[in-house]
């Protein structure tokens, strides 16, 4: 069992930089049973025997989507949305008033409940935004959440999750007992698959990049390469959103919290500078 689960444990932070502890075997049973049971093998075992034969890239991937957490709901820690109204999108209007265009990347965005919430926010500014392009680009490792936020149909349950009734009422048509975006949100939003340990490049630069919730999974030094690439593909006074309980001190040198505001870090060429203390010289 512990030889399977380490086949495991290193495929899964091959493929997507998740690390689990060798206390999380009962976590990795649990997931894949329905999996194994799917694909007809002899268990863990039998389902490991299939991945070490190399020639099952689509089992790879069923394995590391069934192992990732897709925890989220709308407006989620209220805070991050909160700055993005009062302190990024005001500093974004300013800065930004030559090219009139504004980038925003929501990476792990799950089934879609965090770039949908942008979006609304957005759609709220509009009268300060006419005339401008926003795009918002969001990301997920797994195709199935991936297809899930494309559709933007929810539950009952999902939508009671942090969306006012007012927003429900405004963004939303009941279809059944679910819940449809209407289409002038879904437009906004780009979504595809992308895994975080692939090449940023393509993606070019972003104004504003939500992170949140996903390195709690990684080990340290996949948190710091990661970290790392996202600010590269951070604009020089951009701003990166994490989680509540995340943070990047410790992790990376090229960016450093807020100096005001929870939960935003900028880069640090970007940071303030203290003010220089003078030295008197007695004369």
């Amino acid at each position: 069992m512990n030889s399977d689960f380490d086949v495991l444990r290193q495929l899964l932070n091959r493929r997507s930089g998740l690390s689990l502890d060798a206390e999380k075997a009962y976590l990795a049973e649990s997931r894949l049973q329905p999996l194994v049971q799917q694909l007809g093998v002899a268990g863990l075992g039998g389902l490991v025997k299939l991945l070490l034969s190399g020639s099952h890239e689509d089992v790879e991937r069923d394995v590391v989507e069934a192992m990732t957490t897709n925890e989220t709901f709308f407006f989620r820690d209220r805070v991050p949305f909160d700055n993005f109204r009062k302190v990024i999108l005001p500093h974004l209007l300013q800065a930004r008033q030559d090219s009139r265009k504004i980038r925003i990347w929501c990476a792990a965005c799950s089934s879609g409940q965090e770039p949908y919430s942008l979006a609304m926010l957005l759609d709220e500014e509009a009268h300060r935004l006419a005339g401008w392009s926003v795009e918002i680009l969001a990301t997920d490792l797994s195709r199935s959440v991936v297809n899930t936020a494309r559709q933007g149909i929810y539950t009952q349950f999902e939508v009671q999750r942090g969306l006012p009734i007012s927003q429900l009422l405004r963004y939303f048509r009941q279809e059944g007992e679910r819940w449809r975006i209407n289409e002038h949100l879904q437009s906004r939003i780009r979504f595809t698959e992308f895994n975080l340990l692939s090449d940023y490049a393509p993606l070019g630069r972003f104004d504003v990049i939500f992170c949140r919730n996903v390195l709690i999974y990684f080990d340290v030094p996949t948190k710091k390469e990661v970290l790392d690439r996202m600010a590269k593909a951070l604009a020089p006074d951009g701003f990166f959103i994490m989680g509540a309980a995340e943070t990047v001190i410790g992790l990376t040198d090229a960016m450093v919290p807020h100096p005001e505001h929870r939960s935003i870090s900028i880069l640090r060429a970007a940071a303030p500078k203290p003010p220089q203390r003078l030295t008197l010289v007695a004369s």
